[in-house]
């Protein structure tokens, strides 16, 4: 069962899971999911699972009871993520209840919480921690054991820093741990000169490299059309190989990205001018007197508030670098303002296409949505690796208590 769905990151996870035996143990049999398009998506590509496309609070878990091994889901985090100001108020804080009211009535095995690092200090990490410890609570007969987790341990080409919350049913007699790394920053995971164990972390370039092979489309295609959404109004559908588009930036834009070096950010754009010739080309130039002899206005690329401050994120108009995982995937990817988020060498942000295949879904994954909520959806999603890693976990420990 996964709350807080979304497209599906995690379930896409436990699907791609392939154990020895070559059967996949795993079915999604119910998700929950508040945005229309999103839960469109899901039930496109989790057809057997009951989507319940609408708020998590009027969920009715019950005819569910003692049918789930495994719910997963992470409730929204926005109440106190890094990314903006603390608000012990916001009201999405307390969805994590609706979480914990469902994992109550359903009773399954293991539950898995995932979210951002900060959870681990904030009041509903306190509140579910002391729950588990308190008789007579739901949480009670779970184990909780919380980590922090690097996607790029895990075979991801990104290294987004997650945390992961294992809750296991004290029933069972043993306790679920969270899944040992597959992959290390330097080949291994001890001394820096020793000798390498495990493969290094997988570069963001393989995305890239598969990226090349496609045309890149002056926009997003129009909808393949032929399955409905599964919520009446939803734009959709496209495949993942669709969303190879780029964007019509404005000249400062184009302007920028050339000028940013590979590896660059906002910082190279100091002292740096630029403008149109006649033939729509961009001219950089660092010089000013050179700039007195050309004809046309030439614009500043930089602005008063990036040049005059060298603290703050170094990621901002940045280059992703090729050798590397990507940074964290975020819903405004296509926004290099927002991050690091320009192509490695091209003079353009990434696309939907890439940012997918840095997420990790698969090439006919099906999205549904205009093209901003299908970001949103990308950005907001479990990488389906972590989802994988943790799906073997998970098998092989149920596999002991069956």
């Amino acid at each position: 069962m996964d709350l807080f769905a979304g497209a599906g990151g995690f379930s896409a996870g436990f699907s791609h899971y392939t154990p020895r035996s070559g059967v996949n143990p795993f079915a999604s049999v119910a998700a929950v999911e508040f945005d229309p398009a999103a839960a469109s998506t899901y039930a496109a590509n989790f057809g057997g699972a009951h989507v319940y496309p609408g708020d998590i609070s009027d969920f009715d878990p019950t005819p569910f009871k003692g049918e789930v091994d495994v719910i997963m889901g992470g409730p929204p985090c926005q109440g106190f993520s890094g990314l903006g100001k603390q608000n012990p108020d916001d009201p999405r804080n307390e969805l994590w209840q609706e979480y914990v009211r469902v994992v109550a009535r359903v009773h399954p095995k293991v539950f898995v919480i995932e979210n951002v690092d900060r959870f681990l200090r904030s009041p509903q990490f306190e509140d579910l921690r002391t729950a588990s410890q308190t008789p007579g609570h739901p949480l009670y007969d779970y184990t909780v054991v919380p980590a922090l987790l690097n996607a790029a341990d895990y075979g991801v080409p990104q290294a987004r820093r997650r945390v992961i919350v294992i809750c296991t049913r004290k029933d069972l007699g043993e306790t679920l741990t969270h899944p040992e790394p597959t992959h290390a920053k330097h080949g291994h995971t001890g001394e820096v000169d020793a000798p390498p164990t495990l493969p290094r972390w997988e570069p963001v370039s393989t995305v890239f490299e598969r990226s090349a092979k496609r045309p890149l489309l002056d926009r997003m295609p129009d909808p393949r059309g032929g399955e409905p959404a599964l919520v009446t109004g939803v734009q959709g559908h496209h495949l993942t190989t669709d969303l190879h588009f780029g964007r019509s930036p404005e000249d400062l834009s184009r302007a920028r990205y050339k000028a940013i070096p590979e590896n660059g950010n906002r910082k190279d754009l100091r002292g740096v001018h630029y403008r149109v010739d006649r033939s729509g080309n961009i001219r950089l130039s660092t010089e000013g007197a050179e700039y007195e002899r050309l004809k046309g206005p030439e614009f500043y690329l930089s602005t008063e508030s990036w040049d005059n401050h060298n603290s703050g994120s170094g990621d901002v108009m940045g280059r992703l670098r090729a050798h590397t995982p990507s940074v964290t995937i975020r819903t405004e990817f296509y926004k290099p303002e927002k991050g690091r988020y320009l192509h490695p060498t091209a003079d353009r942000p990434i696309t939907h296409y890439e940012a997918a295949l840095i997420q990790g879904f698969p090439e006919d994954f099906k999205w549904y949505g205009t093209k901003i909520q299908i970001a949103r959806q990308i950005g907001n999603a479990v990488p389906v690796g972590l989802g994988t890693a943790l799906a073997g976990a998970i098998h092989t420990f149920l596999a002991r208590h069956m």
